[in-house]
Formats: structure tokens, sequence, C-alpha cells
């Protein structure tokens, strides 16, 4: 299952992510999610670990303190595709 955790400090690694939420089980992959400029966090992240134990993790961790901010933890939904918008006057 893939885990959307928004409100992170901007400090937190993708380190500090795993090490997080390995306390309910094993972590496939973790990753905050960087400015593609300025390589500094954007406050997001995703998580990805089998389906029980993200369950538990985000009942649990959904609302709780981390770096004095109110992390937010639900399942990720599935990016929407970008529609591109053709002119059809010319």
């Amino acid at each position: 299952m893939n885990i959307f955790v928004s409100n992170l400090g901007y400090s937190l690694t993708t380190e500090d992510l795993t090490e997080l939420f390995s306390s309910y089980g094993r972590v496939a992959s973790a990753r905050v999610i960087t400015d593609k400029f300025t390589n500094q966090s954007r406050g997001f992240g995703f998580v990805e670990m089998a389906d029980e134990d993200a369950l538990k993790a985000i009942k649990d961790l959904n609302g709780t303190m981390l770096e004095g901010r109110s992390i937010k933890v639900m399942e990720a939904k599935p990016r929407e595709e970008k529609r591109s918008y053709v002119s059809s006057r010319w």
C-alpha cells in the first residue's frame, strides 16, 4: 500500500520517514518529495509498505506531532493523468 504523508517539517529526511514507519513493519520504500530546483523538502512524502502494516501505521500516526507539526497520514490516491488541452481554433 502506498501512504501519503503531509505537513512534514522541512528538515525531515527520507531516512527519518523510513525510521518512523519501520516500527510498524518493513518499509518497501520511502521518499520525502523535494523541489527540483532548490532540492528543499516540499513538506510531504510517500511510504510504501504491506497493506496490514500500512493500515496500522495510518491509524496510529495520523494527527500525531512530529517536529512540532501535526502530520497527516492517509492512503495515497492514484495519480490522475494530466490532461492536455489542445485548442481547436487556429
